[in-house]
């Protein structure tokens, strides 16, 4: 868990929300769970979660809807995780309705999500399926008949939670690809500079687009007698992959968590029920692209895979401790979303491939935009829903989308109570959000369809709104994310930088500056977040990550005022650029003016192509051919440290704390007055800029010392320096 600062201030008037909140006078807890089927009772039946309609005539395991109902005497709400790939709000408002008409919860104290089985029957359409119209009403009843038979098994119960680590089941699904590898998107555009999968092939890719997010919460509910009664897991793995009809590894782990726990259940007595939700998932897969491709007989099955998550689930299951006086509280918030829509030259494109399709239904991915721009233009925007749950100490906030696992961080790390999960398509499925960095960067969770049409806003306004009803319902502001300052961070601040940006936002444009001075920096387009940066136990305490920045053409630009010609730069870099793509392949750093080179300038890079393949490279001044060239070449995908020095006439860099220089030249010229631009990420004019990870980038208005050079780079913690 990250250290974090608490500190704001609570604002309790929100237009658009629904609160109850349990009183001083609360009753003991009360729950209840239950299973019902809701596997269709006819096949064929269409199933949705490709691109192109399918459907199925055989069930290969059954999918289910399993609740929990809770109770404290003031407050009573229903949550409901669902074996479905997505399903609409409108669908979910007319359940949740009739549910209210046969229990005593309101409608707006009902969570109802998908698990996110692409093997599922469709209740609702999106790309090229349409929902199956005999399922949509069957599915609508049997979510009530979940939530009353829930209802009907309260009981006196007491709640617990844990949370482990599951990082080697997750892992990013979405890479940035190389400025050169740009490919087309649906409507014939070269703006596909990340996607998912495309780690597959190392050569075309620089880095993942985004973190991950290994947490395996559980909310875990006894009895009060201490018998097994329910458990709500959280996850952040897309799916697995499996024939329809299935439940995917969702269902699996439900009933064989099921199996081990309550193994002996007898009838009469209260079911015990296990529930895997989908934590926020939108960029995340099982497949660790950073690895190699696994021998077949190493990868794993939907068994193994199902059978290694769920050891560690029960694992934290035995470490649950409960609460006794655990009471209830839960917002809700609908708010009105635009949708991305064609401008007039997309809509006529679509409306002439429209109009040939006919009838039928696409048959290949532009036909299937073609009518998704349509059925946008006629929309324009669209309702969803966020909520926030407070059981005891314990929160659960919600998205209706696939949500990138940075987007579940910002709200997790962010709630008053640090016991929260996640859980997104809930209460509606409103297609992919990603962060507004990430639409710069395109790909397939960007184009403009149902999956993924809302306005490029979208995520900030969801996240805010998850994280203010969490401070409603739990009376606490929110926390302040800043990054905790380990050995190496602290050596940083003792050597009393000028600015000291140490990359660990998880939004943009402002780079904070840490060392005090006010001397923030602005990200550029083309800069994404929160990607593990080097050595968290070096410059980080407590078991935190240290965070860092990717860049991906854009640029961090500051100001630095009264830097005069002796000053040093300490920053962290990782180069995820094929060494031998293009003759640099990358600027780190440029002290000049804004587009162009001029005779005073610095510039340090690492070169590329053949002879300078990996080496540190420093250009003083616009003339090319003098290219210094250091010695020692570094590894793409690992973390390196410099140092450049500039003193007495020259200009000195230093890698990895070793005593000599790689690079010792001459720079004899001196800035002229105002001369304070700085640049990282990238060169002044926007050649070859950096493509890869950049961190804790320091500024000192003098000429570090050996000493303190080594104090910069050393390693005080044995910790891993990250990949």
């Amino acid at each position: 868990m990250r250290s974090l600062l608490l500190v704001g201030a609570l604002g309790l008037a929100l237009s658009g929300w629904t609160v109850g909140e349990a009183g001083a006078d609360e009753a003991p807890l009360r729950a209840g769970a239950a299973i019902v089927d809701v596997t269709p009772p006819r096949l064929p039946v269409l199933v949705n979660g490709g691109m192109l309609s399918r459907s199925a005539d055989m069930v290969k395991t059954r999918v289910n809807a399993r609740a929990i109902v809770l109770d404290d005497g003031r407050e009573r709400l229903a949550i409901v995780v669902v074996d479905s790939c997505m399903m609409p709000r409108p669908l979910l408002d007319e359940a949740k309705q009739l549910a209210s008409q046969r229990t005593a919860i309101r409608p707006d104290r009902m969570l109802i999500s998908a698990t996110h089985t692409h093997s599922a029957p469709a209740s609702m359409g999106c790309l090229g399926t349409d929902a199956d119209p005999a399922y949509v009403p069957y599915l609508r009843e049997k979510l009530a008949e979940a939530i009353a038979a829930a209802e009907a098994n309260l009981r006196p119960a007491r709640v617990g939670w844990a949370v482990g680590n599951a990082a080697e089941y997750t892992a990013l699904r979405r890479w940035i690809r190389r400025p050169d590898r740009v490919v087309e998107d649906p409507f014939g555009n070269l703006t596909v500079r990340a996607n998912m999968h495309a780690g597959r092939v190392w050569d075309d890719v620089t880095g993942e687009s985004g973190p991950e997010d290994p947490d395996l919460a559980m909310l875990a509910i006894q009895t009060a007698d201490g018998q097994p009664l329910a458990v709500l897991a959280n996850f952040s793995m897309h799916y697995f992959g499996d024939g329809a009809l299935s439940a995917d590894y969702f269902g699996l782990f439900c009933d064989r968590f099921q199996a081990r726990v309550a193994p002996d259940a007898r009838l009469g007595q209260a079911p015990f029920v296990a529930i895997l939700s989908h934590g926020c998932s939108g960029d995340i897969w099982r497949r660790d692209y950073t690895r190699p491709v696994p021998p077949p007989d190493q990868d794993h099955t939907i068994d193994s895979y199902t059978d290694g998550l769920l050891g560690i689930a029960l694992g934290l299951y035995e470490q649950v401790k409960y609460e006794t006086d655990a009471d209830l509280a839960m917002a809700e918030q609908r708010m009105e979303l635009r949708y991305r829509v064609p401008d007039k030259q997309r809509l006529e494109w679509a409306q002439r491939i429209v109009a040939a399709m006919g009838d039928r239904l696409p048959k290949d991915t532009t036909e299937v935009y073609a009518r998704e721009q349509l059925i946008l233009h006629e929309r324009q925007s669209t309702e969803v829903v966020v909520q926030a749950l407070r059981i005891g100490s314990m929160a659960i906030a919600t998205t209706p989308n696939e949500t990138y696992a940075l987007t579940g961080l910002k709200i997790k790390l962010q709630s008053p109570l640090p016991r929260t999960m996640v859980i997104e398509l809930a209460n509606g499925g409103d297609g992919y959000i990603p962060p507004p960095e990430q639409h710069v960067l395109g790909g397939y969770n960007t184009w403009a369809a149902r999956s993924a049409g809302l306005e490029t806003q979208a995520e900030p306004r969801i996240a805010e709104a998850a994280v203010r009803l969490l401070e409603h319902v739990s009376g606490q502001p929110r926390r302040v994310v800043r990054s905790s300052l380990g050995p190496v961070a602290e050596a940083v601040r003792a050597a009393r930088p000028v600015a000291w940006w140490r990359l660990d936002e998880m939004a943009g444009p402002r780079a904070v500056d840490a060392s005090g001075n006010q001397r923030d920096g602005i990200y550029e387009s083309g800069v994404v977040y929160f990607l593990e940066g080097p050595r968290s136990g070096d410059f980080c305490r407590d078991g935190e990550t240290n965070r860092a920045a990717h860049f991906a053409g854009g640029r961090l630009q500051t100001r630095v005022a009264d830097l005069g010609d002796a000053y040093s730069v300490s920053l962290w870099f990782w180069n995820g650029m094929p060494q031998e793509a293009r003759p640099i392949s990358g600027w780190m750093f440029s002290r000049d003016r804004d587009h162009g080179l001029g005779p005073w300038g610095d510039h340090l890079g690492l070169g590329g192509g053949q002879e300078h393949a990996g080496k540190l490279v420093l250009l003083h001044g616009a003339d090319e051919e003098n290219l210094s060239v250091g010695r020692t070449a570094v590894e793409r995908w690992t973390w390196n440290h410099l140092v450049l020095v500039r003193a007495d006439g020259r200009a000195r860099v230093y890698l990895n704390g070793a005593t000599q220089p790689e690079l010792d030249v001459a720079a004899e010229t001196s800035f002229p007055p105002g001369f304070e631009q700085l640049f990282f990420g990238g060169r002044s004019d926007n050649q070859s800029n950096w493509e890869g990870r950049l961190d804790e980038i320091a500024v000192f208005g003098r000429a570090l010392t050996a000493d303190e050079i080594r104090a910069l780079a050393a390693e005080r913690t044995g910790g891993s320096p990250g990949r």
